[in-house]
């Protein structure tokens, strides 16, 4: 997608918006034994879990070099952390988690907060 197209740039901005996190913060959680299921396996003959996985890369990538594919995994993203943003549970660990696996850590202070941020509803 090399010629500037202005939905490919709404979608960038709105999941760079929601995604607090660096592909490099989130590929190290997704190492982590805490991120569960949704981990890097240590293990090379394992496979990567394939969304996180996607996600670090699109994180890692410039807006030109984003591919249609990009584009839903980027608003699948953007709408699954605003769903979890709107009925928060900050004091339940695998809420967090589940954030955490796609790049928002709900308790970084750019975090965004339903009771702050009307732009939760688009």
């Amino acid at each position: 997608m090399a010629e500037h197209d202005p939905v490919v740039e709404e979608v960038w901005n709105d999941f760079h918006s929601v995604v607090n996190m660096t592909g490099q913060e989130l590929r190290e959680w997704l190492l982590t034994n805490a991120s569960g299921e949704n981990a890097f396996s240590n293990d090379p003959a394992h496979p990567v879990w394939r969304r996180g996985e996607a996600i670090v890369n699109l994180l890692n990538k410039r807006q030109v070099d984003v591919t249609k594919d990009d584009v839903e995994l980027m608003r699948e993203v953007s709408e699954f952390v605003r769903d979890r943003l709107a009925d928060p549970h900050r004091e339940d660990a695998e809420w967090r988690h589940r954030l955490m696996s796609v790049g928002h850590d709900p308790l970084s202070p750019d975090s965004a907060r339903p009771d702050e941020e009307e732009d939760l509803e688009r």
